[in-house]
């Protein structure tokens, strides 16, 4: 009996690894066979964005102010604690809600926390932060993007909006100048932070891996830039 069950456990642990590992290779062998491979690089840029990772998580990163959008119009000043008034970009992600707002930081992530992310059935927000040019190295990518990839991209960010409207999360910050909204749609482990990064991307016609679950899915075809 014991023997029995010993070898139950083998096989679901097997089977459990062989699925990870089918994942990870997936998304590998994906960052080969990118979407618009056609796009030439840096060819008629008029907007400078930037890609911003973590090591695991990623944001757009866009100007403040542009002929595209004014991003005070969709998350206004009110919303936040103390915005730097000389901030010049904006970075904004998606994520679910509860790593969001239970989650802070590395130090209070838990195995719980990350499971039931990736678990699925929790709410999506938007993280929205006002930056200065300073607060922008280590970990940006540059996105130079044509004023129509750009206003195709500010158009995706602006569809996670519930009924296009920004609803902020009372008293949800990180520090001074960052709030969270309310958005569309729900985290599981088919559909990440950087998934919903990737799909803006392809949509406005960059190349990026046709699958972004982990962050270098996201930045493997771009540059590293410093602001």
């Amino acid at each position: 009996m014991a023997k029995r069950w010993l070898r139950r456990m083998a096989f679901t642990l097997l089977g459990f690894v062989a699925l990870v590992g089918l994942y990870v290779a997936t998304a590998c062998a994906l960052v080969l066979w990118p979407a618009n491979t056609e796009s030439p690089k840096n060819a008629g840029a008029e907007v400078q964005a930037w890609v911003l990772s973590n090591g695991v998580h990623t944001d757009y990163v866009f100007p403040v102010r542009s002929a595209a959008v004014d991003w005070l119009q969709h998350f206004p000043l009110k919303d936040f604690k103390a915005p730097p008034p000389d901030a010049e970009f904006i970075a904004i992600g998606w994520g679910d809600r509860e790593f969001y707002l239970d989650t802070p930081t590395w130090a209070d992530l838990t195995a719980s926390r990350a499971f039931g992310a990736l678990a699925g059935g929790n709410r999506a927000l938007l993280h929205v932060s006002y930056l200065r040019r300073n607060q922008l190295g280590q970990g940006a990518y540059s996105l130079p993007l044509t004023q129509a990839q750009y206003a195709q991209l500010a158009a995706y960010v602006r569809a996670a909006l519930p009924s296009g409207k920004a609803t902020p999360i009372a008293g949800a910050h990180y520090d001074a100048q960052d709030a969270f909204y309310e958005a569309e749609g729900g985290y599981n482990l088919f559909e990440t932070c950087n998934t919903w990064t990737g799909r803006g991307l392809r949509q406005a016609g960059v190349t990026v891996s046709r699958w972004t679950p982990f962050d270098f899915t996201v930045t493997w075809h771009m540059q590293p830039a410093r602001p």
